[in-house]
């Protein structure tokens, strides 16, 4: 397909673009929850972590986009090694993986003997090699729990999401001391008074957030849970304590409910953006269907060795639903 990017001028000519492209090239587009609307729109799947790389791990398409950060290109291509996966923007990181470093890691399990490792998606691939099961946000505390009351856990890299399971499992892992720049900057000042505002309006957090805020929560979970929440519940306010690209599935799921952002604390504009989710954008995700670039690339004995515990955590959450 020749395109003429200087006469690519408006949204809709973009996702004409997209959309022939991916056809032509055999893709599939995987978009995560916390991307701009306009690629959530033209994505085929759309989901969290853990919905994502259940996709991808049985997705036919020889090529996978995947619109999100680095660690769910990496997943992808750990499940997938025979496809071609790409990323619209090859900075788009993770401060939560970036974290926890792997050589670091691996010196903190030797100095905890004995403990099984669990470590969260949102980590790379290193880490992951390290890890004897991988979880997410929407199945961390049925996974901890799926292991004997006395077994000694190590959880990482985040400290809220680990702190968050200790406290409803009566578990007492051993935490890395990691977090995620998005959902450690809410503002519980700013949300006390968006509550005062709004006092019909219930309070959705992600287990990533600090404590005082998720003992203000009216539901406490995943993206894929707070969705869910909000379709069913019959209230029609919402304070959305995660990353602003959840309201645009929220409000085209519901359109007759009023979602509101929960504030930063640095925020001037009422929102908690995640600057790395932000990186890539339509004319990004055109050019990389059209040059197949940038590629997500893991060595192969790395891969193998990170493959066994995301295996683990799908076969564990298949498990669980059953």
């Amino acid at each position: 397909m020749d395109v003429d990017k200087a006469s690519v001028s408006n949204t809709e000519e973009l996702k004409r673009q997209i959309l022939q492209l991916k056809k032509e090239k055999g893709a599939v587009i995987m978009a995560h929850y916390y991307q701009k609307g306009d690629i959530q729109d033209v994505a085929d799947y759309i989901g969290d972590s853990l919905a994502l790389a259940q996709i991808a791990a049985n997705v036919e398409e020889p090529v996978i986009v995947l619109c999100g950060v680095h660690f769910m290109g990496e997943t992808a291509k750990i499940l997938c090694p025979d496809k071609t996966v790409l990323i619209p923007d090859a900075d788009a990181g993770c401060s939560l993986a970036d974290s926890c470093d792997a050589d670091r890691f691996a010196e903190f399990i030797k100095d905890h003997p004995g403990h099984t490792v669990i470590s969260y998606v949102n980590t790379t691939a290193r880490v992951k090699a390290l890890t004897d099961v991988v979880v997410t946000s929407g199945n961390a505390r049925e996974i901890v729990e799926s292991f004997p009351a006395d077994c000694k856990i190590i959880f990482g890299p985040d400290r809220n999401l680990g702190n968050y399971i200790n406290s409803v499992t009566g578990r007492n892992m051993v935490l890395w001391d990691g977090a995620c720049h998005v959902h450690e900057k809410f503002s519980v000042e700013k949300i006390a008074e968006l509550k005062k505002q709004y006092p019909q309006a219930r309070l959705l957090v992600h287990p990533e957030c600090k404590k005082p805020l998720q003992l203000m929560a009216d539901k406490i979970g995943s993206t894929a849970v707070l969705l869910k929440y909000a379709c069913e519940s019959p209230h029609t306010q919402f304070i959305v304590a995660t990353e602003s690209g959840i309201l645009h599935e929220m409000r085209r799921k519901c359109p007759d409910k009023e979602f509101i952002p929960a504030p930063a604390s640095d925020s001037t504009c009422g929102c908690n953006d995640c600057s790395y989710m932000k990186l890539n954008t339509l004319e990004k995700l055109r050019d990389c269907l059209l040059t197949g670039t940038p590629e997500v690339v893991v060595d192969e004995h790395l891969a193998a060795k990170a493959r066994r515990p995301i295996e683990k955590m799908l076969e564990l959450s298949a498990g669980i639903r059953k």
